[in-house]
Parts: structure tokens; C-alpha cells; sequence
């Protein structure tokens, strides 16, 4: 009886669970879902779990895998008074909205991320019409993200390239740890900001500034 000729397996993709979490970004084994199997999730999957109001942690869609984003209380705090100083001056300016840590957005096809904050000129909608759609099909101008333990450098230089190349201006990397902020206007191009310094919104916000020390201020 005939047989069907053995496939061969294309090598870029992964065939172990750590090849997987290499490529992933050498992520930890416990931020990456096993349902729906890894390479088989969806958009629809994606806002299942992170619009549920039972779900355990929010996740980005890379690679047709759901990865949960670590985030621990510091890190929401840290958030919390970004987002703060951050819509003050683009509201009071009328320069487009900020996105809190739920806000997602497509980069490419089965590439979902959402960074801890995002900003939005009003001039990257089209005719400065918002969609009403749960997932915007466009990158920021201004991607934030608060560095938890569980963020491996590889995963953050791997945000790092996807942001740039679907069109963001500027990435902020905060570390509350280390009491820095790394300035990102390229993949490769930084400038690294500690507690006596000044963050400034470059020509993507300009005219903001806010001290890292108030930042980092716990009281």
C-alpha cells in the first residue's frame, strides 16, 4: 500500500518548546499560554482572554502564540503616574490620546502588542476619525514600556525592532528598579536617563518635560 511522503519540516519554524521560547524572545516557559495551542491563536483568541472578565493576565498575540505581559503593582504604579503627567499635557494640547496597558494595536498580521503606554498623534488617524475598533491598526507614535523581572533583553530588543519598523517615533524602557529611563528614537540609538535627569518627548511630544525623580517619587 502506498504512503504519503514525509513533509519536511521548515526549519524556521520551531520544533521544541525551548526553540519556541528563544524565538519568543528566551522567554520564561510560564508567560507563554498552551491554550490555544502555541502557533494556533488568533485575534479572536486574544480579545477573548483579555476582555474576559475572569482573565488571569493580560496577553500580546506574536507569532499566533498568546504571551501574558508581566506587570506587578510597582510597575502599575510606575505606569499610573506616567499615563498621569502624560495626558495632562496631550489633553490640555490637543495633541491626540494616551493608552493605558490594555490598549492593543496591530503591528502586523498575528503581531498584537500592547505596551504598558501608548500615545497617539491625532494626525495618525485617518482624517483624525477614531476607529471603534477593539484592536487599532496602527503603530503609536510613543511606546512605553515598565520593565518587569520576567522582561528578558531579548524580548525587549525584539519590541524594540517591531515598534520601529511598523512606524513608532520613540520608545521609552523604564526600569523603577534601576530608577532609569532609556531613551530609544531607533532600535540601536539611546540615551540612558537617571534620577537627577530631565525625560523630555523629543519632537514626537514636544515641550514636555518631566523629571525622573518625580517619577520614581513614592510620596
Amino acid at each position: 500500500m502506498a504512503t504519503a511522503p514525509i513533509s519536511r519540516l521548515d526549519p524556521s519554524e520551531p520544533v521544541t518548546v525551548a526553540d519556541l521560547l528563544k524565538r519568543l524572545g528566551n522567554l520564561p516557559a510560564r508567560r507563554v499560554r498552551l491554550v490555544p495551542t502555541p502557533g494556533t491563536a488568533t485575534e479572536a483568541d486574544l480579545l477573548r482572554n483579555n476582555e474576559s472578565l475572569f482573565r488571569t493576565a493580560l496577553c500580546e498575540l506574536v507569532e499566533r502564540t498568546l504571551v501574558e505581559k508581566p506587570m506587578g503593582y510597582e510597575e502599575s504604579e510606575v505606569a499610573g503616574i506616567l499615563i498621569m503627567y502624560l495626558n495632562i499635557y496631550v489633553r490640555s494640547n490637543k495633541l491626540g490620546i494616551v493608552l493605558a496597558p490594555d490598549g492593543m494595536y496591530r503591528l502586523r498580521t498575528d503581531l498584537v502588542r500592547l505596551p504598558d503606554i501608548s500615545f497617539f498623534s491625532l494626525a495618525r488617524f485617518p482624517g483624525g476619525e477614531r476607529t471603534t475598533m477593539p484592536i487599532l491598526d496602527l503603530a503609536p507614535d510613543l511606546a512605553v514600556e515598565i520593565l518587569s523581572k520576567s522582561n528578558t533583553r531579548a524580548e525587549m530588543a525584539r519590541k524594540l525592532d517591531e515598534y520601529f519598523t511598523a512606524g513608532t517615533r520613540l520608545v521609552w524602557l523604564v526600569d523603577h528598579r534601576a530608577r532609569t529611563v532609556k531613551v530609544h528614537t531607533s532600535p540601536k540609538a539611546l540615551t540612558v536617563l537617571e534620577i537627577d535627569d530631565v525625560l523630555d518627548g523629543s519632537d514626537v511630544l514636544p515641550g514636555f518635560h518631566l523629571a525622573i525623580r518625580d517619577l520614581f517619587a513614592r510620596d
